[in-house]
């Protein structure tokens, strides 16, 4: 019978961890976003406290990779974009809390 040393799946976990959502400030975003059906770019921005052009970096990479939605509309004749997770994000961020969970227990 093999005992389990402290940290054996340390490694893994930290290997598994999905890196798109780990970096700090998409961290943040997907968080933010997870607990809210939608919010708009001014709110992010301000709940965040990230710079418009770090902002729209990180929300291009995670719509890129299918984990959110972005919509552009006029209200009033001023711009608003509107920022939902996807199914997929949700998952996502659902997965990685788990990984993080595990890695944090063991």
């Amino acid at each position: 019978m093999t005992h389990k040393k402290p940290g054996d799946n340390d490694a893994q976990l930290v290997i598994d961890v999905d890196r798109v959502i780990h970096e700090p400030a998409r961290l943040a975003l997907v968080a933010h976003l997870y607990v809210i059906a939608e919010a708009d770019f001014i709110y992010l921005e301000q709940k965040t406290k990230l710079t418009r052009g770090n902002l729209s970096s990180h929300l291009r990479k995670l719509e890129e990779v299918g984990y959110i939605t972005v919509q552009k509309e006029f209200v009033e004749r001023i711009p608003r974009t509107i920022v939902a997770l996807t199914d997929g994000g949700r998952q996502a961020f659902d997965s990685y809390r788990q990984t993080m969970l595990r890695f944090l227990r063991d």
